[in-house]
């Protein structure tokens, strides 16, 4: 696939999981974010076999587990747009994020 078809298709899905809310900088101005939106966009979170849901809550625990407010309040706005997810879903996954964090930095600091 040409690099312009990967954007294309990046592109696309870059707005389908951001609600068109994120603004994305023209192809060349920025390589960290054409590399993004080719590669992450146009390649993984294109792939068939996990939904767009299914990808949203695995980057909501790793964004969380970095202790990334803004990039997870970000998928916090878009799971709410797109209806992936409801308020009440996404307290849980705080909860749960939180908890297993405690749980983990204990286990690490007995050892």
């Amino acid at each position: 696939m040409s690099d312009s078809k990967r954007r294309e298709r990046g592109l696309a899905k870059f707005n389908e999981v951001y609600c068109g809310d994120l603004p994305a900088p023209p192809a060349g101005a920025m390589a960290f974010f054409d590399l993004m939106l080719e590669q992450l966009f146009g390649e993984v979170w294109t792939r068939p076999a996990l939904s767009l849901r299914d990808r949203r809550l695995v980057t909501m625990g790793v964004i969380a587990a970095l202790g990334e407010r803004e990039p997870f309040a970000i998928q916090v706005r878009s799971a709410l747009k797109n209806g992936e997810l409801s308020p009440e879903q996404l307290r849980e996954i705080v909860i749960l994020n939180e908890v297993e964090k405690v749980i983990a930095e204990q286990a690490r600091a007995s050892e």
